[in-house]
């Protein structure tokens, strides 16, 4: 297996000699990454030191090692002198501990290899699960995670936690806020979409849930200059292009598809297109498509900020299942495995049933109605429910078509947060335009008034 044994002991003895360097090694290694038994000793010796106060000496290493057994007292005074006369030069332990960190990747990278190999020679697995596996394994060593352990919770405290509110104390702090909305009243109670987050919209048929997808889509891409990918299962690509053209330009969605726009409109459509040249939104309508597969297409893209999936019971379950509640269980489960393996918010629609029609004379929505299976509830950190009232006026004669109803052009819909892992719950009123399939903030209208 390959290793450097001259980096390994430069990196030991540059901490030896200097215990400052400690700092700098602990940027790059962790004891696992050192090849030899008694190096990855000595290394999680000095860590255990200077984690608990102390400085770094030989002394006090030694007195670790023989408490571990791992040397007696000659073998070890002979070992660490020798350690500390292996060392060129103390200003160079950044780029010695790169070696051994590499050296470390290309041994996991063999053992994963060779995992696969094994996983394959002789397996009646599917395919496409095969070949999804040994993407996720050697994604794995790229991102670190196969390599990771359990963190301290002052590690966490100091490393994470305190570099972020510094962060967001900085001149810099739009850059580690969760991604806006669009919706300011709604940003206000999420404080924005988050990293690791899987996010549910909920509705009933005709609420507008791709609408609602689409406009955050575009305010995430457009407003915030972020990269969004939108997989599709349901419309094609060019419906949803047309969608989001005819809400930028403000021209009637049944103009768009009749094709019947006069001189005004197709200036308007210019100067939408030129807008939305900015957005780097992307459009994906595969059918039949897994989560993971998803992932690797996310992957390839690289520094996406954003997916949006409509919707979730179209999605195909990556694995075999006997029943639709077990099959959405691992669909959404694999969901939120993505939302955290990928740092970033992922965002899906699902359909609610049919306990709200039936549910006296308020319809709004809870919980209970997510579909299928109890894990949607589970797994999503934060779900928002769509519900418009007009919708069940009972003296609609035609209910499905009630978005294309030139009198409910501009009606009130409510954006129930119905759970919020990170915070509280609540109702958001957002004005439905279904002449341009757009939902407005209350307080973007207040601001034009």
């Amino acid at each position: 297996m390959p290793f450097s044994l001259d980096a390994e002991q430069a990196v030991l003895g540059s901490v030896l000699i200097e215990p400052s360097c400690i700092v700098q090694v602990q940027l790059h290694l962790r004891p696992e990454h050192f090849y030899l038994p008694q190096h990855q000793a000595i290394f999680g010796a000095m860590i255990s030191i200077e984690s608990a106060g102390g400085r770094i000496d030989p002394l006090l290493v030694l007195e670790r090692l023989k408490a571990d057994k791992v040397y007696d007292d000659a073998s070890g005074k002979n070992y660490l002198y020798k350690l500390a006369e292996a060392v060129p030069s103390t200003k160079n332990v950044e780029q010695y501990a790169k070696i051994v960190r590499d050296k470390f990747y290309l041994r996991t990278l063999i053992n994963t290899s060779r995992e696969i190999i094994e996983d394959t020679v002789g397996s009646d697995a599917d395919t496409d699960l095969l070949l999804d596996s040994a993407e996720q394994k050697i994604y794995d060593i790229r991102r670190g995670k196969s390599m990771s352990g359990p963190s301290r919770l002052s590690d966490i405290i100091i490393n994470e936690v305190y570099d972020k509110l510094n962060k967001l104390n900085s001149d810099e702090r739009d850059e580690f806020k969760g991604i806006p909305t669009g919706y300011a009243d709604l940003d206000s109670i999420l404080t924005g979409l988050h990293k690791s987050d899987l996010i549910l919209i909920g509705a009933r048929p005709a609420m507008g849930k791709t609408s609602f997808a689409l406009n955050i889509a575009r305010n995430i891409s457009l407003l915030g200059k972020k990269k969004v990918v939108f997989f599709s299962l349901e419309m094609s690509k060019e419906q949803l292009a047309q969608r989001v053209l005819s809400t930028e330009a403000r021209i009637h969605s049944q103009k768009m598809r009749t094709g019947q726009l006069d001189a005004d409109d197709w200036t308007r459509l210019g100067l939408a297109t030129s807008v939305l040249n900015e957005c780097e939104l992307y459009f994906d309508d595969s059918s039949d498509i897994t989560v993971p597969e998803m992932k690797a297409k996310v992957r390839r893209m690289k520094n996406v900020d954003c997916v949006i999936i409509d919707y979730l019971g179209l999605v195909k379950s990556p694995v075999r299942t006997e029943n639709r509640v077990q099959e959405v269980t691992e669909i959404t489960r694999t969901l939120k495995l993505m939302a955290k393996d990928l740092r970033i918010p992922v965002i899906c629609c699902a359909q609610l049933s049919r306990g709200t029609e039936g549910r006296g004379k308020s319809h709004r929505p809870q919980l209970s109605d997510l579909r299928d299976s109890g894990s949607i509830e589970q797994d999503a950190d934060i779900v928002l429910m769509l519900y418009r009232k007009e919708y069940y006026d009972a003296e609609r004669k035609d209910r499905d078509n009630a978005e294309d109803d030139p009198e409910n052009m501009a009606s009130e819909v409510e954006v129930i947060v119905a759970k919020n892992r990170h915070g509280p719950t609540n109702t958001v009123k957002l004005v439905w335009d279904s002449e341009h399939t757009l939902f407005v903030g209350i307080e973007r209208l207040q601001n034009v008034r």
